[in-house]
């Protein structure tokens, strides 16, 4: 990580304001931090790239964080002033996490945004606490999991139920690894060598991955916006495990597809690609802001079989009564699978917010079981690895309405070898796979 070329004290002005906004307020990390990268676009390159990594790293490594602040301050984390703890808590992980900057640097900006702030009373504590943790830096060790790996508690004891320890281990290992981002290449506007030529020339690394021959992974590029192969239309941004929804559903030519909450439109985009501008792929949503989502990603990619809609999922629609081919339940789930990439998900999650999701699940479960013709498909998806929205939603399914399991063998290539796939599921997990943690489980309806 280069050191930003800017005056120090602006880049750490604009990281304190999203940090607040993110871990005080309860923003959403990708949207907050999109926002801000949006607006000061005029940032070097490398001064965006050091905001991005000290806000998501901090993030990521909060409780950590904490557990080191409280082990050094006087006055307890939960204590301290908001701007106090997040002036302390970015300038902590910086000191512990990224070695290219001085850690004299990092006290002083610390003192000076704790003045520009207003705060110069509480000077001499910052850089009391700061220094304790510069001379102590090499003594810090947890051998508890929820400290070294940043982790809740009651997430881990959840895991350990559900996977052999080891696995959980391997996953929260995973979580904390810095991860490409993953595009999904669509074949039907350009070809594989086109779009990589293409990102080559805009100094992008690309990598082809292991998991998906029309996927990449984009490195050390600018902005998304500003690439080609975006504008064109010829990459969408979606993970591999995502993308495999999609190659479950297998669909063919003229097939009628209804995905019941599609926003921002990844998987509705991979089957309109794949039916070649047969058929017709509709796409809803909840919100209007959703769809307009779905519909700037349709405006750009210019697939002609691809419609959007506001509709509430949980809302039956006669007019699509046993007439989709194809019914995509993509549901809203507890993200744990994607903890690696939106780390705020960690913080937000509750015992209690896991079963509403569970009852909402199958709430939207039994009306879209509605729209599948006799002999469709519906195929059943969620980002996480909690076996109560996964396992147990599918064999939920199966007790309770007239449908089958559909093998997925063959389906996944050759890189994903898991025993259940001829029972019709998969559960995606980090460590395990280069990818996202994601669920997938196809069922049949019965014909009679």
């Amino acid at each position: 990580m280069t050191k930003p070329t800017t005056k120090p004290t602006e880049s750490r002005e604009i990281i304190l304001d999203v940090l607040m906004e993110i871990l005080e307020k309860g923003g959403y990390s990708h949207v907050i931090l999109r926002q801000a990268l949006e607006k000061y676009q005029y940032l070097e390159k490398s001064d965006r790239a050091f905001i991005t990594r000290v806000v998501e790293g901090t993030i990521e490594y909060r409780l950590t964080i904490d557990a080191i602040l409280d082990q050094c301050s006087k006055v307890s984390v939960a204590k301290m002033k908001p701007v106090i703890r997040t002036i302390l808590r970015m300038s902590v992980y910086q000191i512990l996490w990224m070695d290219r900057i001085p850690d004299s640097a990092v006290c002083n900006e610390a003192v000076n945004l704790t003045i520009h702030r207003h705060f110069q009373g509480l000077k001499g504590f910052v850089n009391g606490v700061l220094r304790t943790i510069v001379r102590q830096k090499d003594s810090f060790t947890f051998t508890d999991w929820s400290r070294r790996y940043s982790m809740p508690d009651w997430l881990i004891e959840l895991w350990k139920r559900q996977y052999p320890a080891a696995v959980v281990e391997s996953m929260l290992q995973a979580f904390l690894e810095d991860i490409p981002t993953t595009v999904r290449c669509n074949l039907d506007k350009a070809s594989m060598e086109e779009i990589s030529d293409s990102l080559e020339r805009q100094g992008v690394e690309v990598t082809v991955s292991p998991l998906a021959p029309h996927a990449l992974l984009l490195e050390h590029y600018d902005y998304l916006d500003g690439l080609e192969a975006f504008q064109k239309g010829w990459i969408q941004v979606q993970d591999v495990s995502s993308g495999f929804a999609s190659e479950v559903a297998n669909p063919r030519a003229g097939d009628q597809i209804l995905d019941v909450c599609g926003a921002p439109g990844g998987k509705s985009l991979h089957l309109a690609d794949k039916l070649k501008g047969t058929g017709l792929v509709v796409v809803r949503d909840l919100t209007e802001a959703k769809i307009r989502l779905v519909e700037d990603n349709l405006e750009r990619t210019g697939f002609t079989n691809l419609r959007a809609e506001v509709w509430d999922a949980r809302e039956f629609d006669p007019a699509w009564e046993e007439k989709a081919d194809i019914v995509m339940a993509d549901l809203p789930c507890s993200g744990f699978g994607i903890i690696g990439k939106k780390p705020d998900i960690k913080y937000q999650a509750s015992p209690e917010k896991l079963q509403e999701l569970v009852k909402l699940q199958q709430e939207i479960l039994t009306v879209a079981s509605r729209y599948v013709k006799p002999g469709g498909k519906l195929i059943y998806s969620t980002c996480t690895i909690d076996r109560m929205e996964n396992e147990d939603q599918r064999s939920w399914f199966l007790e309770h309405f007239p449908f089958e399991s559909s093998s997925l063998t063959g389906l996944l290539g050759e890189s994903i070898s898991e025993e259940t796939l001829e029972d019709g599921y998969v559960q995606l997990i980090p460590g395990r796979y280069p990818c996202d943690g994601f669920f997938i489980a196809a069922f049949q309806k019965h014909k009679d």
